[in-house]
């Protein structure tokens, strides 16, 4: 089985970078000076535990990797871009290989199952960052993180058993799920936290926002029927597994949002985590009004490449009334 990662970012990059690690077939797709430095130095993985550089086939489009039957393709982009993503897979020779979402929010393998026939959700729960070209950080040692995986839209088969044991073989904990979805589902309610990160930055936040961000999500998955793992099935699959450390340039500053803005790369992925709230909502006459604020807020702020926690709680308070 041979890996194709396409987005060697944070997340895509550590996932990559330890499959490789430990002797399985890795193709990254990247771009930029991270490209150019992955081919020219291999990628340097950081964490706690060490730095490890592996030398790793790297290319800029994935039909420059060959597609071929029997390859997973590993989609670790945002999920604003699994579009463009899934564009790139097009003009592959061969249709006889699996895609796999190693993404947020939960739409991305409903776009990816709409062009391909072997679709499968992977549940990430690993805290990573990505700053300088060539170089990806794993803020949790000595597990990398828990990639659960299941085919979508249920199910398990062959497949998701040896994608879950390369990943067990790789610094992670995995497991093949039959229920998936369910797992992303809980993660995505996590996931409504982060454009809060993001415009307001890691300190206090009051405890009426939190509430009604946490409320709103509850009440509109409620109101939709949709089944969601309870946070206490969450806690147990987490336990002590994750053991969040400073790698590289030190103590990880925020997630993947907190990111996007930090690198002011003028897109941010909160259409896809609020914004599905918002949806859901608005699908089932649920008020949304603090997830729509922010989804508001934090894509404004990725658009005028605004700096991470450039408002104050006080602020986002008062715009919520």
């Amino acid at each position: 089985m041979r890996f194709v990662v396409l987005g060697a970012g944070a997340v895509g990059g550590v996932i990559g970078g330890r499959l490789r690690q430990f002797g399985h077939e890795v193709v990254l797709v990247a771009r930029g000076r991270h490209l150019e430095a992955i081919q020219s130095n291999g990628l340097t993985v950081v964490s706690a535990s060490g730095t490890v550089t592996v030398d790793v086939h790297a290319v800029a489009d994935p039909v420059e990797a060959e597609l071929r039957a029997g390859d997973v393709v590993i989609l670790a982009t945002k999920s604003q871009d699994t579009e463009a993503a899934l564009d790139s897979l097009a003009g592959a020779e061969s249709r006889d290989f699996a895609v796999a979402c190693a993404q947020n929010g939960v739409r991305n393998e409903e776009s990816a199952l709409r062009r391909f026939a072997d679709v499968y959700g992977i549940c990430v729960m690993a805290p990573t960052a990505h700053s300088d070209p060539g170089v990806v950080e794993a803020h949790s040692s000595p597990v990398s993180g828990i990639l659960d995986v299941g085919r979508y839209p249920s199910g398990t088969d062959e497949v998701a058993e040896r994608i879950a044991e390369a990943f067990s073989d790789s610094t992670f904990v995995s497991v093949a799920r039959p229920d998936i979805m369910r797992w992303k589902y809980r993660k995505l309610t996590m996931n409504l936290f982060n454009a809060l990160q993001a415009l307001v930055g890691r300190g206090s936040w009051p405890d009426d926002l939190v509430s009604a961000i946490s409320h709103e999500g509850e009440a509109v998955l409620d109101a939709a029927g949709i089944d969601v793992v309870t946070r206490e099935e969450d806690r147990e699959r987490r336990g002590n597994l994750l053991t969040v450390s400073a790698a590289g340039t030190g103590e990880r500053s925020g997630g993947s949002s907190w990111q996007s803005l930090s690198r002011g790369l003028g897109s941010i992925e909160t259409d896809y985590l609020n914004g599905e709230i918002v949806l859901l909502g608005r699908l089932n006459g649920v008020p949304t009004p603090a997830n729509a604020l922010l989804q508001r807020l934090a894509s404004r702020a990725a658009r005028r490449k605004a700096p991470p926690g450039s408002l104050s709680p006080e602020d986002l308070l008062a715009m919520l009334g």
